[in-house]
């Protein structure tokens, strides 16, 4: 028990002395999701970067648009069913994603980078 409240308290330490990007974090939320369409936004382990995934119909084409929240495009990428594109990790703020294959939103959203 001893060992296990000094490795806690290590970790704790080793963490707060951890520069500020470090401790950056992005923060994924889905507000619209498909059924026939499974679409997947994650960070890696470091929060340095954005990966997007797509599994559908065999062949499909899903377009990733990302804007700031005033409404600009600021990224968009394709890629087809089954593939993962790497998104650079955008700067600190808020924005909003959209998904599309073909001329049908497939899902919604938005990424808070702090």
């Amino acid at each position: 028990m001893q060992q296990c409240r000094l490795l806690l308290v290590t970790l704790a330490i080793c963490f707060s002395c951890l520069p500020a990007h470090a401790q950056d974090s992005i923060i994924i939320h889905k507000t619209n999701k498909s059924s026939n369409h499974n679409i997947n936004l994650y960070t890696n382990a470091s929060q340095k970067v954005l990966f997007f995934n797509a599994r559908g119909q065999e062949g499909n084409v899903y377009h990733l648009l990302l804007f700031r929240k005033g409404g600009k495009l600021i990224k968009q990428t394709k890629i087809l069913s089954r593939e993962t594109a790497v998104v650079a990790k955008p700067e600190k703020g808020d924005y909003y994603f959209e998904v599309f294959t073909g001329d049908n939103r497939v899902e919604t959203g938005t990424i808070i980078v702090q």
